[in-house]
């Protein structure tokens, strides 16, 4: 798709069809924040507040679909075929074409914010240094971080996924299972 799709606080959705240059508000449907959106199989997906998710083919019209849980949702990504989103108290959940949802058992309590896919797996990270991974983000398995500060993002880029979180936490791994600790 050739638009830039942002999304914020309030239901706000953003496109721009000229690289990031200028951008229209467009109508969302719902006055929840919504705070991750990907894009993979001409579907933008997007989540938010007490389990939100839009989905649309363009980024201008939306379409709510119903996530099987009240619980926030922080990111969303794609990989082998899944869509994947996380969000507090251990929530994931998990659809093949971004309408149809299906929770997970994360194995904990723990708040999640980011989440990526590389290198053929899923990676989430969050609450009290907390890192899971998963190939089909279905199972998943709690990895060792090094830290208990919380992680907020994480990313995959060079052969390298890189979490970051609290008081200039970087770490880096290039397999998602053991974590090494960057200095700031």
């Amino acid at each position: 798709n050739s638009n830039f799709v942002t999304v914020g606080n309030s239901g706000t959705i953003y496109t721009s069809s000229d690289k990031g240059t200028t951008w229209d508000n467009k109508t969302s449907g719902t006055t929840n924040t919504l705070r991750g959106i990907t894009y993979a199989n001409s579907t933008f997906v997007t989540v938010g507040g007490s389990g939100t998710i839009l989905t649309s083919s363009d980024g201008t019209s939306w379409d709510n679909r119903t996530s099987g849980t009240t619980k926030n949702l922080w990111e969303v990504t794609y990989g082998n075929s899944t869509f994947v989103a996380v969000g507090i108290s251990g929530t994931i959940i998990t659809s093949s074409d971004g309408t149809s949802w299906d929770n997970k058992t994360s194995g904990t309590s723990k708040n999640f914010k980011g989440l990526t896919f590389g290198n053929s797996t899923f990676v989430t990270v969050g609450q009290s240094g907390y890192i899971l991974t998963s190939s089909d983000g279905t199972t998943w398995d709690n990895r060792t971080s090094g830290t208990s500060n919380f992680l907020y993002g994480v990313t995959y880029g060079n052969s390298t996924f890189v979490a970051v979180g609290d008081s200039g936490n970087i770490l880096t791994s290039s397999d998602g299972t053991s974590w090494d600790n960057r200095t700031s």
